[in-house]
């Protein structure tokens, strides 16, 4: 879907409201202008914005693809485009973390800012006539106000902020971004980091996913679910005791959590502590709650397996 001056010229009616309060009070955190020059540009095909703008978002982020490669994930044909599901999806397939970002300038500025090109959904024609397209924000100049963007068949497109914005609030400020395993959003909450995590351990490979959820950790070191998350890729890669310090450490911080509980008595099952298996097992139970019949599935293997010790 390439881009339509003369559409766009349509757009300049009603109030930017974001871009106007940005520009009134701006984070003194940031920078006055950035342009991440060196992110790759894919010129697109007819109805293909969607896979060309992924690519050019997985590129960034080092990660290999093609708009052609894509389009079987992304593109819709009933639709002549891409939905905003499959484009996450497909970029947590390659191993990338695809996160949302909030639906404000700030924060897509800030993505930017943090080396971090923002792919976005835009309407470039009226409500009642969508015109869509993905594009990928590269750049911004807040005293010019400006921002930069790949789009269609334009390397480097340059439109008034405000211009911009009546495009994007026409997409509901739709935005994400795609980073590779050792790098989160910068303006990203811990929720929703969390959510696209657990999203990425069922698509990706667990060596990423592993190394997602140590970079998450790192930022949020309690987050129960990043410490299960820890602890289930490093399971999944053989390193039994990884994950058996990551469930401990998820049982110690989360003494009411029968999940860490149950997880910790397999394991510990598995590398032959069987009593110190017996007892997480039994924690479990006790807690009670959705784990407690899994809890107690696990403590029959556990007995099952546990060398008998020879009559006296």
């Amino acid at each position: 879907m390439p881009v339509v001056l003369f559409v766009l010229a349509l757009l300049v009616s009603g109030c930017a409201t974001q871009t106007r309060a940005l520009l009134q009070h701006a984070p003194e955190s940031l920078p006055r202008r950035v342009e991440l020059a060196t992110t790759p540009f894919h010129p697109q095909e007819r109805y293909q914005c969607g896979p060309a703008a992924l690519a050019m978002s997985l590129n960034a982020a080092g990660i290999a693809a093609t708009p052609d490669a894509l389009v079987s994930q992304v593109y819709v044909p009933q639709r002549e485009g891409s939905l905003q599901p499959e484009m996450l999806a497909a970029g947590r397939r390659h191993g990338a973390l695809s996160v949302t970002i909030a639906p404000q300038m700030d924060a897509l500025l800030t993505e930017v800012a943090a080396g971090n090109p923002v792919l976005v959904l835009q309407n470039l024609s009226l409500q009642w006539a969508p015109l869509w397209h993905y594009a990928v924000v590269i750049g911004y100049d807040l005293d010019r106000e400006e921002i930069i963007l790949r789009s269609g068949t334009t390397e480097r497109l340059v439109l008034p902020l405000s211009t911009f914005e009546h495009t994007w609030a026409r997409g509901k400020y739709w935005g994400m971004v795609t980073l590779p395993p050792d790098r989160l959003p910068a303006s990203a909450d811990e929720a929703s980091v969390v959510s696209a995590l657990v999203a990425l351990e069922k698509s990706a490979t667990a060596a990423r996913a592993h190394q997602a959820y140590a970079t998450a950790l790192r930022r949020w070191p309690q987050n129960l679910t990043l410490q299960l998350g820890y602890g289930n890729t490093a399971y999944a890669l053989g390193d039994r005791a990884g994950a058996a310090t990551a469930y401990s450490r998820a049982a110690e911080q989360h003494p009411d959590s029968g999940a860490a509980f149950n997880n910790l008595a397999t394991v510990l099952a598995d590398l032959g502590q069987f009593d110190e298996a017996r007892i997480a097992a039994e924690k479990a139970i006790a807690l009670g709650g959705p784990w407690r019949d899994a809890a107690y599935a696990t403590l029959q293997s556990i007995e099952a397996a546990q060398p008998k010790s020879a009559p006296k």
